[in-house]
């Protein structure tokens, strides 16, 4: 057996016993029977691929949304989704717009909520769609670490022109994801007249979803950018304050 494979599955369900209380790194590294260097280390690795993730220095480690989506347990979705619904149904009253939460599941955009508007005329999105499709997509795939980009981008290939003109090389791509990091907002125009709006949303400086808006073209206007860009952002602060605090 390769003990460090080991040793990181049990310190995997040993913090998985405690349910979502944190566990400190000291009881990880006496139960592991590991020095406390040797358990950071672990940990560190199994943070970084989103298996455990921090909740502070005092209180310590829980599953991370990788272990959830390991296991298909949806409770880590149920948290976010329950986080963000009030929020999200206040941002819809004060746009009349329809708004998503989304993720990334299989290299794909997966749609955890959606909140309609009172709009005679309605935006209705796919529950599931391509990453570069999306505005939702788009700024998730912005945020993923390095490793996890790269094999995305393999996985996927780069966007046709149809879908994401003038990116249509490695160069271009990181370019323009670096320019959604810095502004954390992306603007889409479809080509079936729908405008889209998305920002990602942070649970712990890791962005975990992205918060969107969709308004058909025939409603948008340059007054109306402005209100929405401030508005998406303040909600996705507040999910995230949500989110960190762990309040629902």
């Amino acid at each position: 057996m390769i003990q460090v494979i080991v040793r990181a599955i049990d310190i995997l369900e040993f913090v998985a016993q405690h349910g979502e209380k944190p566990v400190q790194l000291i009881r990880i590294a006496e139960n592991a029977k590991l020095s406390q260097p040797t358990t950071a280390n672990i940990v560190k690795t199994l943070v970084e691929k989103n298996y455990l993730e921090q909740v502070d220095r005092k209180t310590g480690y829980r599953l991370g949304a990788g272990a959830y989506q390991l296991t298909g347990n949806l409770s880590y979705n149920q948290n976010l989704i329950l986080s963000a619904k009030e929020d999200m149904e206040e941002l819809s009253k004060k746009l009349n717009e329809t708004c998503l939460l989304g993720i990334l599941r299989n290299n794909k955009r997966h749609i955890l909520l959606t909140i309609d508007c009172d709009q005679d005329l309605q935006v209705r999105a796919r529950n599931i769609a391509e990453v570069y499709q999306t505005s939702t997509g788009r700024v998730l795939m912005a945020f993923l670490p390095p490793k996890e980009l790269d094999n995305l981008i393999k996985t996927i290939g780069l966007p046709a022109p149809t879908v994401w003109p003038k990116i249509q090389t490695r160069e271009a791509l990181d370019k323009n994801l670096q320019k959604i990091r810095e502004e954390g907002l992306v603007k889409t125009f479809s080509p079936n007249h729908v405008v889209g709006f998305a920002v990602p949303v942070y649970k712990n400086k890791q962005v975990i979803a992205s918060l969107s808006v969709f308004i058909p073209q025939s409603r948008f206007n340059e007054k109306h950018e402005e209100n929405i860009s401030n508005l998406i952002k303040k909600t996705a602060k507040k999910i995230r304050d949500k989110l960190s605090n762990g309040s629902t």
